[in-house]
């Protein structure tokens, strides 16, 4: 009998067939294009509409969010660190890139009490943040090109 048959007489098949191959790494791309821009979502926040221009900014600035239930997160996605209002002051004081850049952008639900808003504010101010941004979302009818900040 010679190599590489059976003893039907039929040739072994030698070769690898790579369409189920190919066919898996499709479905695996398109699942990780439809779960990527879900992973990649910040902190929830119903922002406030503003009739403002956009702010070009160079690099990504550090964003404080203040949800609906007065959580307060700094930071954005995977990396965002949640604090508490008595110690905000305290965590962004000892914050390198706060006291570097002393810069930060406030992002609150438009949700909450003017008051509460303001004591976040008054302690970042405390913190040392000579520029304080708000991020707003777009008025009905604007450009959605980018949330608009207003130092």
């Amino acid at each position: 009998m010679a190599l590489g048959t059976s003893g039907s007489g039929r040739q072994t098949l030698t070769e690898i067939n790579v369409t189920p191959l190919v066919d898996v790494m499709l479905v695996l791309l398109i699942i990780f294009m439809v779960t990527a821009p879900l992973i990649q979502q910040g902190v929830e926040v119903k922002l406030p509409q503003a009739k403002a221009p956009p702010v070009k900014a160079d690099e990504a600035a550090l964003v404080l969010s203040v949800r609906s239930d007065k959580s307060i997160w700094l930071g954005e996605g995977k990396d965002a660190v949640q604090l508490t209002l008595p110690t905000l002051e305290e965590k962004l004081s000892a914050n390198s890139r706060v006291a570097r850049e002393k810069e930060l952008y406030l992002m609150a639900d438009r949700g909450l009490p003017y008051g509460f808003v303001v004591e976040v504010m008054a302690a970042v101010q405390r913190a040392g943040v000579q520029n304080l941004g708000m991020i707003t979302s777009p008025a009905p009818g604007e450009e959605a090109g980018g949330s608009g900040a207003a130092p």
